[in-house]
């Protein structure tokens, strides 16, 4: 039965992927802009910037892709605004049927007006706890070093010292070519000696070689897109759907399991695969792979996870079931205690399912 877009909305889903400074509101970005004097931006009507950060999004490279951030970025530098754009986060992913969200962001780009990491971090999860009280959305929050920054060591720090308050782990983020994950080596080694986790940005714009480093140099436990990991499978001369062979590499994240925070609009957009038809999502899920789905950049990409959920079902086929395994896949990969992703696994995600499947089948009959 073919799912609408109203009813994927209500469906209680879990989203690992998505970068704080990459969904904001872009009336919220003109009247941050406002405040901080913050004179950059191409535009001042928030339906023409919203236009602008689309098209901009969408020229098949990841460095284009990354230049809008240069916007959100500079008008997230005050505890007000961090607060703010943490706050409306979780407000629109309840109206988009989030249950759980992990953001992340490297508070290294928000500190031209004076604010130390600390306050940063601090301020962003004051946001995301004052959305949870109100909007009843879990959340965790990851910190990113960036692959062009000589200070990941400081960062790890700074991220176990937030564990006890909302940070649930460490990522890597970036342009890929020329930043190879394993010149991080001592955070990450550093993070599984302080037993926390660990999530590595790989295989969007390098090949399957970022991949490997950032699972067997840096142990990442998840992998963010990990779209290039289709290079070491040998696909089917008669089926391209069928893998006839695999790799050791893609046999090895098979087999333990290893989380693909696969986000398939933004991968279309930074040139990772030519057209969502060609996504190896597609053969990812045919043959097991834990992959779950995710929004990226919402502003940017023009996404939302109910939309990435109509992608897969309307591309991919996956049914209304399929959709539930991807929820709990995440849910189980979350970077929260098991306590906590069980909890929500059984008394919010089942049952938000449960209820969905008789609403259809009431319109069945």
């Amino acid at each position: 039965m073919k799912l609408t877009e109203k009813f994927i909305r209500t469906l209680p889903k879990t989203v690992l992927h998505d970068h704080l400074d990459g969904g904001l509101r872009p009336k919220t970005i003109v009247e941050l802009a406002k405040n901080l004097k913050y004179k950059k931006l191409p535009t001042t009507d928030p339906g023409e910037l919203k236009e602008w950060f689309h098209r901009g999004a969408q020229r098949g490279s990841l460095p284009l892709y990354l230049e809008g951030f240069a916007h959100t970025t500079g008008v997230m530098q005050t505890d007000e605004a961090l607060e703010r754009t943490a706050y409306e986060m979780i407000e629109d992913l309840y109206h988009d049927g989030v249950v759980y969200v992990e953001t992340r962001f490297s508070p290294v780009f928000h500190t031209s007006k004076g604010l130390h990491w600390d306050e940063v971090v601090t301020a962003v999860l004051r946001g995301l706890e004052n959305g949870k009280k109100d909007f009843g959305v879990e959340y965790g929050l990851i910190i990113s070093a960036m692959r062009d920054r000589k200070i990941s060591q400081e960062l790890a720090e700074l991220a176990v010292d937030f564990r006890e308050r909302g940070v649930v782990g460490f990522d890597l983020a970036g342009e890929e070519g020329g930043f190879p994950p394993k010149k991080h080596v001592d955070a990450f080694h550093y993070i599984q000696r302080e037993n926390f986790n660990i999530t590595v940005h790989a295989g969007e714009g390098f090949g399957k070689e970022s991949i490997w480093q950032a699972i067997q140099w840096c142990g990442a436990h998840r992998i963010g897109h990990a779209t290039r990991l289709i290079e070491d499978m040998k696909i089917s001369d008669d089926d391209p759907r069928e893998v006839s062979s695999m790799g050791y590499l893609a046999q090895y994240v098979l087999d333990k399991r290893i989380p693909l925070e696969n986000c398939l609009t933004s991968n279309v957009h930074t040139g990772a695969v030519k057209k969502i038809e060609e996504h190896p999502f597609g053969i990812y899920h045919r043959y097991k792979f834990r992959v779950t789905l995710n929004t990226d950049n919402r502003l940017m990409s023009d996404t939302t996870m109910t939309k990435e959920y109509k992608v897969a079902h309307d591309v991919f086929k996956l049914s209304l079931h399929d959709l539930e395994k991807i929820s709990i896949n995440a849910m189980k990969s979350a970077f929260i205690p098991y306590k906590n992703r069980i909890e929500l696994i059984y008394n919010v995600i089942k049952p938000g399912f449960k209820k969905a499947r008789e609403k259809l089948a009431a319109k069945k009959t």
